[in-house]
C-alpha cells in the first residue's frame, strides 16, 4: 500500500515553468522502490492523458508525446518522491495532474489501468 500526495501546481504564465512533486507514504514492510510511478493529467471535459512514467530505480523513463522535450520526470528514492519538471508551458497544459503508482511485475508505462494507487491531483493553470 502506498499513499500519494501531489504538490507544486498553481498558476503559471505561458512560457513559464512549474515543478510538480509527488511524495509517497509507504506502508510498513514495503519500500518506495517497489513502485513504478507515472504522471497523468486531465483537463476539464477531456479524457485523461499519459504524461510520463519512471521505473523503480529511476534509470528508465518514458515521456508521452505531449511531454517530450518540454517535461522531465525524475525520482529521488531517498525522499520517496517523484517530480515532473514542466517547461515552456502553454495554455493547453492547463489540467489537473495526478501521480499514480503500481507494484506489478510488468511495466507498461502509459497503461492507466495498471496504476492502482492515485493521488488527489494538483491543478495547473496556464494563462495565455
Amino acid at each position: 500500500q502506498v499513499q500519494l500526495g501531489e504538490s507544486g501546481g498553481g498558476l503559471a504564465q505561458a512560457g513559464g515553468s512549474l515543478r510538480l512533486s509527488c511524495v509517497a507514504s509507504v506502508a510498513s514492510g514495503s519500500t518506495f522502490t517497489t513502485y513504478y510511478v507515472a504522471w497523468f493529467r486531465q483537463a476539464p471535459g477531456k479524457e485523461r492523458e499519459f504524461v510520463a512514467a519512471i521505473n523503480r530505480s529511476g534509470g528508465g523513463v518514458v515521456h508521452g508525446d505531449l511531454a517530450k522535450v518540454r517535461f522531465t520526470i525524475s525520482r529521488d528514492n531517498t525522499r520517496n518522491s517523484v517530480y515532473l519538471q514542466m517547461n515552456n508551458l502553454t495554455h493547453e497544459d492547463t489540467a489537473t495532474y495526478y501521480c499514480a503508482a503500481h507494484d506489478l511485475t510488468a511495466w507498461v508505462p502509459g497503461r492507466a489501468s495498471d496504476y492502482v494507487f492515485w493521488g488527489q491531483g494538483t491543478l495547473v493553470t496556464v494563462s495565455s
